[in-house]
């Protein structure tokens, strides 16, 4: 029990990118940057679709889910890390350092799950055209989404509370810039047997099971673009698809890098790049992947930001 309270008092130390000092000013203006850019472009986003009634249908209402989710992810993590670079105060509390973790994790979760639902809608729009409506109706849109947000939550908190078991008797300095699963992992000195067969399992429900369904909706997707006999028809369906699977790329690639390994060969730099990519990088990058190449939601920014009739 003495462990125990003990374990609750102290407060971990975020090494994050300390150990280059020069750089400091630099991370700061890239970090604030990408920052304000992610969330003006995410809430414009939203704004748009909220705004234009003809984007109110399934794919843009995904797209809306989307860009919060990823105004939230990004809200998680990188003022924390701003704070910390300005201030040089790298401390974070045990609790706050378990509900960054829970946060961070539910929301990257709801990414995945989200992604795979953004497929489906399109394998369903493209392959099913007759049966949209009736298949995708605003009761189903929404039970998707509960039960996106419902799952995460529920597998993020079942790891954060196992973790709130642990006792750290070794170092307390996290070499990240946030209170990442593995990073923590590593200054456990109970025994975690358990807890990475348990995380090993929510990886692949909340992972390869997402990107099977991706990969699965766009192979049949890809299979009735062939049958289009018109290069202008195929280029659009092709423009539609493009961005989700660029997104999916991204968001999947770096996700697996970092998380389907053992915390004993976790890499601090190799975590620190990959997750630079999917905490920031990424949620920056969508709002552009799909307004480019959305002729209907750029009209509706267009319009948004009082510049006029969009015209192509």
């Amino acid at each position: 029990m003495g462990i125990r309270n003990q374990t609750i008092m102290f407060d971990f130390l975020l090494l994050g990118f300390s150990e280059h000092p020069e750089q400091q000013p630099l991370l700061f203006g890239l970090f604030l940057a990408t920052y304000l850019v992610t969330v003006l472009g995410n809430l414009l986003i939203i704004l748009a679709i909220g705004s234009d009634p003809r984007l109110h249908n399934p794919m843009y209402f995904f797209l809306a889910n989307l860009s919060f989710i990823d105004t939230c992810l990004t809200c998680t993590t990188v003022p924390k890390a701003l704070l910390s670079i300005h201030t040089q105060d790298h401390t974070i509390s045990y609790t706050g350092c378990l509900m960054q973790m829970y946060f961070f994790m539910a929301l990257t979760l709801l990414d995945d799950f989200l992604l795979a639902v953004m497929a489906y809608d399109r394998y369903v729009a493209i392959c099913l055209p007759l049966h949209y409506t009736m298949v995708m109706n605003p009761q189903r849109c929404l039970l998707l989404v509960a039960a996106s947000w419902l799952c995460s939550h529920l597998l993020a908190f079942s790891l954060t509370l196992l973790m709130a078991q642990f006792s750290f008797c070794a170092s307390h300095c996290i070499p990240h810039f946030f209170c990442d699963l593995l990073p923590l992992l590593k200054l456990v000195c109970s025994d975690t047997h358990i807890f990475q067969v348990m995380m090993f399992t929510e990886a692949a429900l909340s992972g390869v099971v997402p990107l099977t369904c991706v990969l699965v909706s766009y192979a049949h997707i890809m299979h009735t673009i062939l049958k289009v006999p018109s290069a202008g028809g195929k280029h659009r369906v092709f423009s539609t698809c493009g961005s989700h699977l660029s997104v999916v790329t991204l968001f999947f690639g770096t996700l697996f890098l970092v998380y389907f390994q053992p915390s004993s060969s976790y890499s601090a730099d190799t975590g620190m790049v990959a997750s630079v990519v999917y905490t920031m990088v990424t949620p920056m990058l969508n709002p552009f992947i799909y307004s480019l190449r959305n002729r209907d939601l750029k009209g509706s920014l267009w319009r948004l930001l009082g510049l006029g009739k969009y015209s192509t």
